[in-house]
């Protein structure tokens, strides 16, 4: 009922405009006629579509400008960075690697006389006098010379220096850290050398650079170099009273270049006056008489390690010049001389640069006893006896370089053998030495010596040996060969093949220990096979 109510309610027809009609959107142009409507004032007109050209040009543009910046901010922060690094290494050579000793026992045996001084200064550190460019190329030099280049090429020739007669430096190769070590050095001395016109130098800048230049240029080998290392010690000892246990030290320096270059008359002067000098007296003048050995030894370490150094040397010169008798006479009371010497109670007991000096004399007296030994064999006095002083020079240095190296005196590898095993020649210093600032060099370089001289001693001995006509004459010679070839760089487990040279030995040295040995292996190996 009600659904026909509402039907009857509703018309089932309407008219037409009755019903809504669907709006169409119609788009309008407007005709050339036509007026815009204006715009606002101050408003520019912009494209209806985008101008992609000028879009991309400007990001172009705003890419390399914020290329540009960023790198010239990545350039100065390198810089400031690399800048910073170089003054920071420039500040702990200053405060570190040029600091003084402050080991009094050191400092009680004068190691830190010997050792390198790069200032005159007891307060370590360069010389505020030399400006910033001098005190920079002295700590530059400090580098090279012990940071190295980071590079193993040699300089073919170095232009640093010329022959007295002024002959330009021969072709040789040089190890580049000494050629960039004396070249930093020279810029120093020119700065101190201004520095001590105006007289706010330290008197002893000038002398310590000058004596380490000439250690730098003596070092490169070449008879160019050793000449102007002789000219520098000259200019040291015109500047050095002629008085005391340094200027002994280098009178002894100045003794050694002249022979190096042929000099001999000059070189014996220049050890009359070293020995002299050790032995606390003084001489400016050139000694007429030749050097003499004393009979008594000076109580100041410095002028014992110099004393008996001028005897190894002029032991040295008697023995290659052909003059037997001074040789010998030279050596007997050098070698009476240096028994003479103190010697602590217990060697073990002593401080490491008391241990440091008695080794230091114990090596240049195997030295003495080499050179006796070769004298007395020149003089026919008999193997055997050479034989007995070259087997004491032997195991001192043995005993020299295994205390260095903090190792027992018999090798754990072959504890039975009467010639045990070497250890190897890269063996490196004990620790004592090594992180001592003043011992370190010293001990390094003895270190080096006494493997060179208990190889030489070994294989003298192995010569003698097998000249000997002895049943097993050629077997001792061999273990002696064997013996050498171990301090020498290889040690027996590698004499299978041959192998390189230690440091400090040269390579024609070594191939002559290397030709013993195998001449003696293979006598023994045909010994064996009948």
């Amino acid at each position: 009922m009600l659904l026909s109510r509402a039907r009857r309610r509703i018309p089932l027809s309407l008219p037409r405009n009755a019903l809504p009609q669907p709006r169409i959107a119609t788009r309008r142009y407007a005709s050339k006629d036509t007026q815009l409507p204006s715009l606002p004032k101050g408003a520019a007109p912009g494209p209806y579509l985008n101008d992609s050209f000028a879009t991309h040009t400007m990001f172009t543009v705003d890419f390399f400008r914020r290329f540009l910046k960023f790198t010239a901010i990545g350039f100065v922060l390198l810089g400031a960075t690399g800048l910073t690094a170089f003054e920071a290494a420039h500040l702990y050579v200053e405060h570190s690697g040029l600091s003084p000793e402050t080991d009094e026992e050191v400092k009680k045996w004068e190691w830190d006389l010997e050792a390198d001084r790069w200032t005159g200064s007891p307060n370590g550190g360069s010389d505020p006098a030399l400006g910033f460019y001098g005190r920079h190329a002295i700590r530059s030099a400090w580098m090279v010379l012990n940071w190295g280049t980071g590079s193993n090429t040699d300089v073919v020739a170095s232009k640093a220096f010329t022959g007295r007669e002024g002959q330009g430096a021969t072709l040789a190769p040089i190890q580049a850290s000494l050629e960039y070590g004396q070249e930093f050095l020279r810029v120093a001395i020119e700065s101190a050398e201004k520095a001590q016109k105006d007289g706010k130098i330290h008197p002893g800048t000038l002398t310590a650079l000058l004596a380490r230049r000439a250690d730098v240029v003596e070092r490169m080998g070449t008879r160019n170099s050793l000449d102007e290392a002789r000219s520098e010690y000259e200019r040291i000892w015109s500047q050095l009273a002629a008085k005391g246990p340094q200027a002994a030290h280098i009178a002894l320096k100045l003794g050694d270049l002249n022979r190096r270059l042929g000099d001999t008359e000059d070189a014996l002067a220049w050890w009359t006056r070293s020995i002299q000098l050790a032995q606390g007296g003084e001489n400016t003048e050139t000694p007429t008489n030749p050097p003499s050995v004393p009979e008594s030894v000076p109580s100041s370490p410095l002028a014992q390690r110099t004393l008996v150094s001028a005897l190894v040397s002029l032991s040295a010169f008697y023995a290659t010049t052909g003059q037997l008798k001074q040789a010998q006479a030279c050596e007997d009371a050098s070698l009476k001389l240096l028994r003479s010497l103190p010697a602590p109670r217990a060697f073990d007991a002593a401080t490491p640069p008391q241990a440091l000096h008695l080794l230091y004399i114990l090596h240049r007296s195997s030295i003495l006893s080499i050179h006796h030994a070769e004298v007395l064999y020149a003089l026919r006095k008999g193997s055997a006896t050479s034989i007995d002083w070259l087997s004491q020079a032997a195991h001192s240095s043995e005993r020299v370089a295994l205390s260095l190296s903090g190792l027992p005196p018999v090798h754990p590898d072959a504890p039975g053998s009467k010639i045990p095993h070497p250890p190897s020649s890269e063996t490196p210093l004990a620790a004592e030495y090594t992180n001592s600032k003043s011992m370190h060099g010293p001990a390094k370089a003895l270190l080096r010596d006494a493997r060179r001289t208990a190889a030489e001693a070994w294989n003298l001995i192995g010569v003698l040996s097998e000249g000997s006509g002895s049943p097993d004459a050629n077997a001792k010679a061999l273990e002696c060969y064997e013996r050498a070839l171990g301090w020498a760089g290889v040690g027996r487990d590698k004499a299978g093949g041959i192998g390189q040279p230690g440091e400090g030995t040269l390579d024609t040295e070594y191939e002559t220990f290397w030709a013993n040995y195998v001449r003696t292996r293979d006598a023994v190996r045909s010994q064996e096979k009948r």
